[in-house]
């Protein structure tokens, strides 16, 4: 007997997108804009990363020393809130979402993101998450599309010229850590080599992923372009 319509046919189907690049692309303002717009989860990977960094830094390990940061990899506790209005990052219950944006742990986390042990650890966090997002996520980081979710439903690759990415980066640091862009333009450019020279895991483009050059686009633009891909895939599952 038909008593009405079934929910499983009329709801958008679950989606998982992958949205990669190097800092300063507009990775997370466009990851949060997509997920908010289309009902989805959000996860800020790279703030899993500093999450680990800066549990290191404040716990005395030598971030240098790749062997015991392998050591701790496994004790700090990370909880991602996936709320894209509202996403939290706490570490040992611990709010975690101002420090990790501090210079002290951007200079530090491609070191301790290159550990294979923290690799592991929070590559297995990050598709827990991914698998419970019941209506779908948009997964946000360097290596979502290639290592972490390669099966995902979309994958984008962002990408934008060092000098705009600089001055967006500056525009999030704070205090005197805001003034110079010349300085945050050398940061992203050796990040980016010590990201995309990693043994495990390193930033790349995955071969079937839509690449999407913002230098010289809007936000809003880039969030439209993504959300256009976004719904195509929706709407052909």
């Amino acid at each position: 007997m038909d008593n009405g319509a079934t929910p499983a046919r009329t709801a958008p189907a679950a989606v998982i997108v992958a949205i990669d690049g190097p800092s300063g692309t507009g990775k997370s303002s466009t990851s949060k804009a997509v997920a908010a717009r289309l009902g989805l989860s959000y996860l800020d990977t790279g703030a899993q990363y500093r999450a680990m960094t800066w549990w290191m830094l404040t716990n005395g390990v030598d971030v240098s020393d790749a062997a015991a940061v392998a050591t701790a990899a496994g004790k700090p506790v990370l909880v991602s809130g996936t709320d894209p209005a509202a996403p939290t990052i706490t570490v040992d219950g611990t709010d975690a979402a101002a420090p990790i944006r501090t210079q002290e742990v951007t200079s530090k986390v491609s070191a301790v993101s290159a550990v294979p042990e923290v690799r592991t650890v929070v590559t297995e966090l990050q598709r827990s998450i991914a698998a419970a997002a019941a209506k779908g996520i948009v997964v946000e980081g360097r290596d979502i599309g290639t290592t972490v979710l390669p099966d995902a439903d979309v994958k984008i690759f962002l990408t934008a010229s060092p000098e705009a990415r600089a001055a967006r980066r500056s525009g999030e640091l704070t205090g005197k850590e805001a003034t110079d862009v010349a300085a945050t333009k050398d940061a992203l450019v050796k990040r980016d080599a010590a990201d995309s020279g990693r043994k495990t895991s390193p930033l790349a483009k995955a071969d079937d992923a839509v690449e999407v050059d913002t230098t010289d686009l809007t936000l809003q633009q880039v969030i439209e372009c993504v959300v256009t891909l976004v719904e195509e895939k929706r709407n052909t599952k």
